[in-house]
C-alpha cells in the first residue's frame, strides 16, 4: 500500500510537471499530447490530484492540474513512457511541462484529479487530421464510442477538436473559446457570461464568441465558483495555506473578503474546499476533501486519526455570517456537487489509493457515505452503530470524476430532463469523457476530450464542458 502510494505520488508530480488531475489506481493509461498550462488542482487519486486526462499511450509524461498554488515539493523530470496518472481531482501542484497525451478507449467505472499542465497548450506529436465523423456509431446502450487514435488537435484547432469529440446523433459540439491556464470550474453569471476559475489563480469571464476578460485574481488554486442567487456576488473556494498537513482552505467573495476560513486542506496537495452550490434555502454548500487517504494519521504509524469535524464532508454555510455546519459526511474528496430538479443534492467522489471504483453519491443529510471506512488491508472497520450509505453510481478505478450537473434545461429531448452528467478527468482507461447518468448504468455521452474537468447547463439549455488540459470550453447542443 505504501509503495503504491509513493509510486502514485511520484507519477502525479510527474504529471503535474506535464499537467493533469486526481487518481489512485495503477492503470497503465498514458496522457495525451495536449498542451496544457502549468498549475495543480485538487482532485484525488494515488496522490490526490484532479483527474488526469486519459492520454494516448505514446505520451512520455502527463501534466497534472494545479490544486495548490505552491510549488511541488520535488521537481521530478524523469522521462516516463505510458505512465499511469493519478485519478484525484486536478487541484494538485503544477508541473511546468506539457506533453502530448495519448487517448485510449475508455472502459467504464468511477474517481479524482489530474496533473498540472504548463501554461501553453500541448500540441500532438504528430499532426494528424481527424476526419469529421458522420454521426458517430452508438453502442447497444446508446452511448458513443471513444476515439481510437492517439493524436490530439492543436489547442487552437477548432475544427479538429469539434470533429474529435463524439456525441450522440442529433447533438452538435462547438469550440466556444480557450483560456490561458487550466480551468477548474465554470458557472454562468447573472449577466449571461460564462465565468471560469483558472488553477493558476485568476477568474475570467467569456462571452458567446469566446472573448475573455479578467474578472478577479490573486487566488491560490480557486476550485469552486458560484454566484449567490439574486446578486452579482461570486463565491470562491480556494486554498489559504497549501500544506499537506494542517493546510487551510477558505471561501471568499471575488473582489471582496473571506466569508469562511479554517477549512481542512490540503492532503497530497489535492484535497481542499471544492465545488460550491447555493440551495433553495439560500445557504451555500461546499464539498471539502479529507485530510488523508483513508483516515490514517500522516506519521507513518498506520493508526487511525480523529476526524476533523469539517473534513470529508458537504458543508452548509451562511453566505452573510460565514457560520458553517456539516450537512453530510464520509465523502473522501467531493470535487463537485449539484442540485437536481427535485431538490436532491449529488456529489462526485474520488476514492482511496488502493483503487476501488470511483463514485457518485446521492447526498443524504446527516448521512455517512463511507470515509474513512473502506475494505483494504490497512483500512479501518466502521463502528457497529454506523450505517454507511453506498454510492448510486460507480465508474472505472482512477477515472477521477470531477464536475457534475443535473440537466434542468429544455433544449435537449425530454428524456434527458433531470439526468446527471459527470466529467471523468483522468488519463486512465475509462476516463477523458462526459458520462450520462440516467435510470440505468452510466453511459458515454461525449468522448474524445483530453481532461474534462467541469460541466454545467447554460441559460439556453446547452451543456458546457471545460477541459483542464487544453483550456478549451466546449458547448454541446441538440440540433435534431
Amino acid at each position: 500500500m505504501y509503495l503504491t502510494f509513493m509510486r502514485r505520488t511520484f507519477y502525479l508530480f510527474l504529471l503535474f510537471a506535464l499537467g493533469i488531475i486526481s487518481g489512485c489506481g495503477e492503470s497503465e493509461a498514458a496522457l495525451p499530447t495536449v498542451a496544457p498550462t502549468a498549475v495543480s488542482l485538487n482532485i484525488d487519486s494515488e496522490a490526490t490530484v484532479p483527474p488526469t486526462a486519459t492520454l494516448p499511450a505514446t505520451s512520455t509524461a502527463a501534466p497534472e492540474p494545479a490544486t495548490a498554488t505552491s510549488e511541488p515539493t520535488a521537481t521530478l523530470e524523469p522521462t516516463v513512457t505510458n505512465t499511469a496518472v493519478s485519478e484525484d481531482s486536478p487541484t494538485a501542484e503544477p508541473i511546468e511541462e506539457s506533453t502530448e497525451i495519448p487517448v485510449e478507449e475508455p472502459t467504464e467505472s468511477p474517481t479524482e484529479e489530474p496533473p498540472t499542465a504548463t501554461a501553453e497548450a500541448v500540441q500532438p506529436t504528430a499532426e494528424a487530421t481527424i476526419p469529421a465523423p458522420a454521426p458517430p456509431p452508438t453502442t447497444g446502450d446508446g452511448s458513443v464510442p471513444a476515439p481510437t487514435d492517439n493524436n490530439y488537435p492543436g489547442n487552437d484547432d477548432r475544427v479538429g477538436w469539434e470533429n474529435r469529440i463524439n456525441v450522440p446523433a442529433g447533438f452538435t459540439v462547438n469550440y466556444v473559446g480557450r483560456v490561458d491556464g487550466n480551468p477548474t470550474s465554470i458557472t454562468f453569471g447573472p449577466d449571461g457570461l460564462l465565468y471560469i476559475a483558472i488553477q493558476q489563480g485568476n477568474i475570467v469571464s467569456m462571452d458567446g464568441a469566446g472573448n475573455t476578460n479578467f474578472y478577479a485574481g490573486g487566488f491560490n488554486t480557486p476550485t469552486g465558483i458560484a454566484f449567490r442567487p439574486g446578486t452579482s456576488l461570486l463565491y470562491v473556494s480556494s486554498r489559504l495555506r497549501n500544506e499537506n498537513v494542517n493546510g487551510e482552505a477558505q471561501i471568499s467573495i471575488a473582489n471582496g473578503g473571506q466569508v469562511v476560513g479554517g477549512l481542512p486542506c490540503c492532503y497530497t496537495f489535492f484535497h481542499s474546499a471544492n465545488g460550491i452550490e447555493f440551495g433553495a434555502d439560500g445557504f451555500g454548500y461546499v464539498g471539502v476533501g479529507a485530510r488523508a487517504d483513508h483516515g490514517e494519521i500522516l506519521d507513518g504509524s498506520g493508526q487511525q486519526d480523529e476526524r476533523h469535524p469539517l473534513e470529508a464532508a458537504i458543508l452548509r454555510f451562511n453566505p452573510d455570517t460565514g457560520a458553517v455546519e456539516t450537512y453530510a459526511r464520509g465523502l473522501r474528496n467531493p470535487y463537485d456537487i449539484a442540485w437536481d430538479a427535485n431538490g436532491q443534492l449529488w456529489a462526485t467522489d474520488n476514492t482511496p489509493d488502493f483503487d476501488p471504483p470511483e463514485e457518485v453519491h446521492r447526498v443524504v443529510p446527516g448521512g455517512e457515505h463511507g470515509y474513512p471506512w473502506y475494505d483494504c488491508d490497512v483500512c479501518f472497520a466502521p463502528p457497529a452503530d454506523v450505517n454507511i450509505i453506498p454510492p448510486v453510481y460507480t465508474f472505472a478505478p482512477s477515472s477521477s470524476p470531477t464536475g457534475i450537473t443535473a440537466y434542468t434545461g429544455s433544449q435537449f429531448p425530454s428524456n434527458y430532463f433531470n439526468d446527471k452528467f459527470v466529467t471523468l478527468w483522468s488519463a486512465f482507461v475509462g476516463a477523458q469523457k462526459v458520462m450520462r447518468l440516467s435510470s440505468g448504468p452510466p453511459t458515454n455521452f461525449a468522448t474524445g476530450f483530453a481532461a474534462p474537468i467541469d460541466v454545467i447547463v447554460g441559460p439556453e439549455g446547452s451543456l458546457y464542458v471545460a477541459d483542464w488540459a487544453t483550456g478549451i470550453i466546449f458547448k454541446i447542443s441538440y440540433t435534431g
